[in-house]
């Protein structure tokens, strides 16, 4: 899977690289009050690719870290250690002839 997102974004730079080559023409941009730029056309064309881009990009981050954020705060929350029930303070009654003792093993009887 690495390997076909390694191809896939080497076919783009390549992409790139030869529009950018082929491409490298001035354009006349007319701004106003006949205030005018020459700007290469490449350049012009990654200006407006990020213009439009960084907004939606910043919005999805931002969601994204709300997200996380409440996913988190229901995470601890949800995950809360309550106390161990209590012990009875009286012992269990116990079969006639056998003791409660520390042995892994029953006593002889």
């Amino acid at each position: 899977m690495q390997f076909l997102k390694t191809l896939f974004w080497v076919v783009v730079a390549v992409v790139v690289v030869l529009f950018t080559l082929t491409n490298s023409q001035q354009v006349t941009l007319k701004l106003w009050a006949g205030l005018e730029a020459d700007v290469n056309l490449p350049l012009l064309l990654g200006l407006v690719f990020l213009l439009g881009f960084l907004p939606t990009f910043f919005i999805y981050r931002a969601r994204l870290w709300s997200l996380k954020r409440r996913y988190e705060t229901q995470a601890t929350a949800h995950v809360v250690s309550h106390p161990a029930p209590a012990r009875p303070a009286t012992p269990a009654t116990n079969s006639p002839g056998r003791e409660a003792t520390d042995a892994k093993a029953w006593p002889a009887a």
